[in-house]
């Protein structure tokens, strides 16, 4: 039986990045040009596959770009979201990185579902909580007391808690938008003692000579010493120092994102909780019970950061309770 031609190497990650420092220029953020980079190099790899050697994308179009994204929809089934954010790091590639305008083509595109998230009762919150240590506690809290997604609650400096205000400031979130929710009144305390306790962190850091935090954009350049004050560090900083992956300087980056998650889910199954929890679960919840409790869909979709009201009218399928009609907007968190 005559043999294969042996498959050529992976693409050189010179061209993947080309397409992280494309990101980086549009000041995207970095989870953002990772995930482009990874579809990148996907798509890559799909045609190497094909070809048996590695093509660069150059020398494909408009059709190849169809086939792919029949492969991911056909072949690997993934969700109609899913395929969409390969198009646009594909598209990204050759518009960003290559120059090269794809035009119109069709593929077979992944049905979109609609699902209705799942939400939980402020009784199962309670008991999900009570079995979490901190500060993956606390991170919950917040996260379900503003509706904070997990990157933006791990994310926090300290600068962007106001306690005074009882709210909270999030930068750069989803689509690179700013926006302020709610900082529940009965978390006040705790936040106070978690800033303390990252103070007296950060004056022991300073005195071994560290300290350091990695600064948004080009805000290092117009204030360097903004790098090592309080108010930029992060407010759930990691336990230890670790080098940043591209200048190698040593700072105190916040906790992983996957800290978190795996946290609330052993909380889940501790409380027995008999439905699937993520860390996402609780911003859904977020947004449920501000419904039951009265509080209309526009101000709610301000809260969440939803650029369109069709995301936020979801959770009206959650709802339990009729709407109250009710005026000020306080944390269910709050609500006994």
């Amino acid at each position: 039986m005559k043999p294969e031609p042996p498959v050529s190497p992976a693409p050189k990650t010179k061209l993947l990045d080309q397409v992280v420092n494309a990101c980086k220029k549009k000041h995207y953020a970095r989870k953002t040009a990772q995930t482009y980079r990874a579809w990148a190099r996907d798509y890559l790899m799909f045609h190497r596959r094909r070809a048996r050697r590695f093509v660069h994308p150059s020398e494909l179009g408009g059709s190849e770009v169809e086939a792919y994204l029949t492969y991911l929809a056909v072949e690997r089934r993934v969700a109609a979201a899913t395929q969409n954010q390969a198009l646009n790091a594909v598209v990204f590639l050759y518009k960003q990185v290559l120059g090269i305008e794809l035009g119109e083509f069709n593929a077979t595109r992944a049905k979109r579902s609609r699902n209705v998230p799942t939400v939980l009762t402020q009784a199962e919150v309670k008991s999900l909580f009570a079995q979490m240590r901190p500060p993956a506690r606390l991170i919950a809290q917040v996260m379900y007391g503003g509706g904070l997604r997990v990157g933006e609650a791990c994310s926090l400096r300290v600068k962007d808690v106001d306690l005074d205000r009882q709210q909270v400031t999030i930068r750069r979130g989803k689509g690179a938008k700013d926006r302020v929710t709610l900082l529940p009144a009965s978390l006040v305390e705790a936040l106070r003692v978690q800033i303390a306790q990252r103070a007296e962190v950060h004056q022991a850091d300073l005195a071994r000579g560290e300290g350091w935090v990695e600064l948004p954009d080009a805000f290092e350049r117009k204030s360097p010493r903004a790098a090592w004050s309080l108010p930029w560090q992060y407010l759930f900083a990691s336990h230890k120092l670790s080098r940043h992956p591209e200048t190698g300087q040593s700072g105190r980056w916040h906790l992983f994102e996957s800290t978190v998650q795996s946290a609330i889910k052993r909380a889940a199954h501790d409380a027995c909780l008999t439905k699937r929890v993520t860390s996402h679960t609780l911003r859904h919840s977020f947004a449920t019970h501000l419904l039951e409790q009265g509080y209309d869909i526009r101000t709610i979709q301000t809260l969440l950061g939803h650029a369109n009201v069709q995301t936020t009218m979801v959770y009206t399928h959650c709802q339990t309770q009729a709407s109250k009609g009710v005026m000020g907007v306080r944390s269910p968190l709050d609500v006994a």
